[in-house]
């Protein structure tokens, strides 16, 4: 990792060409951030990591208002973040209010971006949008306080300018009571390992609290705190509409947006907020959440159950693979599997997009169209992990190119059936962007490499950890391999499975709702649970009765979910 040049990410002059906007509380509050407040930030510091950092971590810090003179708690929240970084040995900080910060070279030095109290239009360009947003999309962190509510909106009024970044952070507005409104504050999550500061107890507080709208929805976010409306008394002067019928303020969530990890809260309205310990300790996990080392939970709030919170702790995931749904398009499919209550889905190159993008989802796909499959994922609650593409390219250019539309829709890791010479560059481009190759198999006549557990072992000897297998369970029982005995013998490098249960074992067994055939699927979970196998995804892929299998598929998460209770409810642990 490059170091950041002076001109990148120092206050330039360019910026200042933007500033005269701001007012003069903006000098006002940055003056205010003196040695007093730093005697009292450094008084409150945490005195170590909530984890330990996996790898040297950059915060960038954006702090630009437009239209608006800025907090007085920015430069008190910067110094915190600065210092916090610092002592624990978290992160380090870089502070800036040029946009050009967010040119792909200079973002990619960063593994995520806090907007502080950021009001206004901040840029309109319209490739550094694209650069945040693909930035956060392929697996960057995301943070926002208080005011990150109303960026990228034209103010005063905030008339909404990037309708996506109100998406990706979660809500848009500013409604409000008194800059010192005293709530009663419900931890909503209170074993969650950001809310770990406040030691499972509600508490109140005093600050300026958004009430804040669409997009807005415990569908989309996973909400930390809230406003506890049985114990508060709802004073002071309402600035904008501070009412909301369902009786919902959440004060603070987290989410996902593709891969990257996103943050809010609106409490960072006063400069003593970056003063108070157990804050500072919230805004520490939630830091290291974004920058990718603090594992944390991020399911919407309205789709936890209790077979999705068992899975949480046993670090599964299930989802639907894009083939059993191939003869309908993508958007169907993501329809399909938001109605199935699942959160997670694969992708699949020769299926269509939609009725309106007749194309193949593949890198053929503009980026407006990428953004139309982004929104469609975000409003079905629906995360993309896995992706098939059945021969990744040997050549630079070629492999580059699919990497390339990997990093733009999120995924975490390829299904393919790459030729074994073109492993050396494959793996030069699993470990530049981060992304896994699961070598899939067929049956023997398709796959005659990979279509025993052996094979995929042998080409993937001394090699990254970033490529290994994706086992087909459906094809294995079809070859009189058994599944049971296929999972420990991949051991760690099963990167991700596809699930099948058939009728019978042989070349004609077909799909049967899972626990109902001979596919051992009760003691193969198991066995993934008791060696540590956590794959990218459990992927439902039913392959028969193809337009009237839904009530199939709902049996096989049943199953499922039934299985994944049990494991967690007996407390056992595998191996790491």
């Amino acid at each position: 990792m490059r170091n950041v040049t002076r001109r990148d990410l120092m206050r330039t002059a360019a910026t200042a060409a933007v500033m005269p906007a701001l007012g003069g509380l903006w000098g006002r509050s940055v003056r205010a951030a003196g040695a007093q407040e730093r005697k009292r930030v450094e008084a409150a510091l945490p005195s170590k990591a909530v984890v330990r950092p996996r790898s040297r971590r950059r915060l960038l810090i954006f702090d630009l208002n437009v239209g608006y003179g800025g907090h007085a708690s920015i430069p008190v929240a910067n110094m915190a973040f600065k210092l916090m970084g610092e002592k624990t040995g978290a992160f380090e900080t870089v502070i800036s209010r040029d946009p050009s910060v967010f040119e792909r070279r200079s973002l990619s030095q960063f593994d995520a971006v806090f907007f502080n109290n950021t009001v206004g239009n901040l840029f309109e360009d319209p490739a550094l949008r694209r650069n945040l947003i693909e930035f956060v999309y392929a697996g960057g962190g995301l943070m926002g306080v208080h005011g990150t509510s109303v960026a990228f909106t034209r103010w005063p009024g905030a008339h909404e300018d990037w309708p996506e970044f109100g998406i990706m952070l979660g809500a848009r507005g500013a409604n409000h009571r008194d800059s010192d409104e005293h709530v009663y504050i419900k931890l909503d999550e209170p074993e969650h390992p950001i809310n770990k500061a406040f030691g499972g107890k509600d508490f109140d507080y005093r600050d300026e609290f958004f009430r804040v709208h669409g997009p807005y929805s415990r569908n989309r976010v996973r909400v930390l705190l809230s406003i506890d409306t049985a114990k508060t008394k709802f004073e002071g002067q309402p600035r904008g509409n501070c009412y909301r019928e369902d009786g919902d303020y959440a004060l603070a969530w987290v989410r996902h947006y593709g891969r990257g990890r996103v943050f809010y809260s609106t409490i960072a309205h006063n400069p003593y907020v970056f003063w108070d310990a157990k804050m500072l300790e919230f805004y520490l996990a939630a830091a290291q959440f974004a920058l990718g080392d603090l594992p944390a939970p991020t399911i919407p709030s309205a789709r936890l159950t209790p077979a999705i919170r068992a899975q949480e702790k046993l670090g599964w995931r299930l989802g639907i693979e894009a083939y059993t749904f191939h003869k309908y398009t993508l958007f169907e499919a993501i329809e399909k599997t938001a109605q199935l209550g699942l959160a997670y889905t694969g992708g699949l190159s020769f299926q269509k997009v939609s009725s309106e993008i007749d194309k193949n989802f593949d890198d053929g796909l503009t980026d407006e169209e990428l953004k139309q499959v982004r929104l469609k994922l975000d409003s079905a609650g629906v995360r993309m992990l896995t992706y098939y593409f059945h021969q990744i390219p040997g050549d630079r250019a070629g492999c580059r190119r699919i990497f390339e539309f990997a990093r733009k829709i999120g995924i975490e890791t390829f299904m393919s059936e790459p030729l074994p010479e073109a492993l050396d560059t494959i793996e030069k481009s699993c470990e530049e962007y981060g992304i896994k190759v699961a070598i899939h198999n067929h049956d023997r006549a398709a796959s005659p490499l990979y279509w025993r557990p052996e094979g995929v072992l042998k080409v993937c000897q001394g090699r990254s950890k970033r490529i290994g297998a994706c086992g087909d369970w459906g094809y294995w029982m079809r070859s009189g391999i058994d599944p049971v005995q296929a999972v420990r013998t991949l051991g760690s490098r099963l990167i991700t499975v596809q699930m099948h249960d058939l009728h019978e074992p042989g070349p004609d067994g077909h799909d049967v709702p899972w626990g109902a055939g001979v596919g051992k699927t009760r003691q193969v979970l198991e066995q993934m649970h008791r060696l540590g196998i956590r794959p990218t995804m459990f992927g439902l892929e039913y392959s028969y009765n193809w337009f009237e299998s839904m009530p199939e598929i709902a049996q096989c998460i049943e199953f499922f979910n039934k299985v994944g209770r049990e494991l967690a409810e007996r407390g056992e642990h595998g191996e790491s």
